[in-house]
This record gives structure tokens, C-alpha cells and sequence, in this order.
């Protein structure tokens, strides 16, 4: 890859990452430290009870499956593809990866606060659940799987990853365990690390490395990316229509109203996770190269 083009790559994940912590600070500081981010969450979270009888099988098993053997199962599975490819840097950069997003979200979970503001009274002693860390389990993982499968998978697997993260986010919300906001910021601390993987990627590439265009995806990162935005869009309105409730008591919604909360968030978890999955893949070609050179 040319150097001009390198530096450009370069300039592109630096942005991702400022634009993500960006919104990482904007979704804690109205989640956690404003009257209408709480009431959102604690009516979303209410909402998981329609028809939780019915899904509370797959809930568990899907949440179930996600433990610290098994994320160190999944690492150890990611650095030997890499290494049977032949890309040492590769498998160490994705271990480092899964886990400093992982450190990271117990990090802030542990050291951000939740202020009472006389909203959920239910959970009042819970304290703080943002970041999810079951969430931040399945999306590095995911992320991390997309980095060293090779090219003619990598879409596939992009989608797949994409799609068991947000059933993890989702998942998390309709067992209770998390507010839509703690699911939704998981995904951004692992796309910041995404990014700064990335960068030290890029660092490591050697000069006479080959970049194919062949190798982008770009219909796939279309599909994944505008339909993130869609499903982003859909959970703005749905939850944008549930301000004109705000004065009422999350107990006191009508089951409609908790409907729309809990599908909203969900599409908007599920949106999060599609849009920077689509990123990652926008640039993974130029990062992981066809030949090493």
C-alpha cells in the first residue's frame, strides 16, 4: 500500500476513535446523568416482561454461553487462525483487542457513577451497569473473529459476528440484566478499540505488503451500514414518541408504550452493533493485506 494512501487509512481510524469516544461520553452523560436518559432506560427495561415467558430459554442459553472460559476459548481460537495464517502481528493485536475492550468496560463499569434521580426505584441500590460486560464479550470476539478470518469469509463472518453481538446486547435487556444504554455504549468502547487495533496493524504492515481492492466487500459493508442506520433511525423515532410519556411512571405505561421502548431499544443495540461492525470492514482489507510482502 502506497504511503499516501497509509497515511489517509491512518487519519481515518484516528477519527473513528475520537468520533466514538465522542459518543461514548454523549450516551453515559444522558443515560446516567439526566432525568429523561434514566426514565428511557427504566421503561425499556421494564418493557422485557411482554412475552418473556417465551423467550427466556434462548435468553439464558445465549447469555449462558458467554463466560470468562469461554471468552478465553474464543481468544485462543482467534490466535490460532491467525497464526495458521501466518500473521503473528495479527494474533496479537487481536488478543489485545478482546481484552482491553473487555478491561476497559469493567474499568468504566466499576468506575463511573449512576446518580438517583428518583426514577428507577426498583434498582436504586444496583449502581452503575454501563458498560455491559456480557455484551463487550460477544462484540470483541465477533470484531476480532472478522480481523483474521481470511478475505473470502470475512463477510460472512461479519454478518454472522454482527448478528450474535446484538442477540447478546438484546439478550441482556430482555433477561434484565441491563439498562439499552449499557449494551449500547459496550459496543462503542470495542469499536475504539477496533480502531486502535487497527492502527497498530497499520504501524506493523511491512512496506511491500499487497492491498487488493477485491478484498473490500463493499456491497456487504453497504448492507450492514445502511442497515444499522435504519434500524438506528426506527429506534430514534420509537423512543422519540415515548417523551410525551415521560411524566408518567415507568409501573404506570400502558403495554403498548412499553412495547415500543423495549422494540426500540432493541433495534437501536442491534443498529449500533451493524454500523460498527460495517466500519470495521470498510477497512480491515487495508489493514490485513492479501500478501504480507
Amino acid at each position: 500500500m502506497r504511503a499516501t494512501a497509509r497515511g489517509w487509512t491512518a487519519a481515518w481510524l484516528v477519527l473513528l476513535v475520537l468520533v466514538q469516544v465522542a459518543a461514548f461520553i454523549v450516551a453515559w452523560r444522558v443515560a446516567l446523568h439526566t432525568g429523561l436518559g434514566q426514565w428511557i432506560d427504566t421503561v425499556a427495561l421494564t418493557g422485557n416482561r411482554i412475552g418473556q415467558d417465551r423467550i427466556d430459554e434462548p435468553v439464558d442459553r445465549i447469555l449462558n454461553a458467554m463466560s470468562v472460559v469461554s471468552l478465553l476459548a474464543a481468544t485462543v481460537v482467534i490466535g490460532f487462525i491467525a497464526l495458521m495464517r501466518g500473521r503473528i502481528a495479527l494474533a496479537i493485536t487481536a488478543t489485545l483487542l478482546i481484552a482491553g475492550a473487555n478491561v476497559t468496560t469493567q474499568l468504566l463499569k466499576h468506575g463511573l457513577s449512576r446518580p438517583d434521580l428518583g426514577i428507577d426505584l426498583e434498582r436504586i441500590y444496583a449502581g452503575n451497569s454501563l458498560p455491559s460486560g456480557h455484551t463487550a464479550v460477544a462484540a470483541s470476539v465477533a470484531v476480532a473473529l472478522v480481523l483474521v478470518l481470511p478475505a473470502k469469509v470475512r463477510a460472512l463472518g461479519a454478518f454472522v459476528g454482527a448478528g450474535y453481538a446484538a442477540a447478546a446486547g438484546v439478550a441482556t435487556l430482555s433477561a434484565g440484566w441491563h439498562r439499552p444504554s449499557d449494551a449500547l455504549t459496550a459496543f462503542l468502547v470495542v469499536g475504539v478499540w477496533a480502531a486502535l487495533a487497527g492502527l497498530v496493524l497499520l504501524v506493523t504492515q511491512r512496506e511491500q505488503a499487497q492491498i487488493s481492492t477485491a478484498d473490500a466487500h463493499r456491497v456487504a459493508t453497504v448492507v450492514l451500514g445502511v442497515g444499522g442506520v435504519i434500524a438506528l433511525v426506527l429506534s430514534g423515532l420509537a423512543l422519540g414518541w415515548l417523551t410525551d410519556l415521560r411524566a408518567v411512571a415507568p409501573d404506570a405505561l400502558s403495554r403498548r408504550a412499553l412495547f415500543v421502548a423495549y422494540a426500540g431499544s432493541a433495534a437501536g443495540i442491534a443498529g449500533t452493533m451493524a454500523v460498527v461492525m460495517a466500519l470495521v470492514l470498510a477497512v480491515v482489507h487495508r489493514l490485513v493485506p492479501r500478501h504480507q510482502g
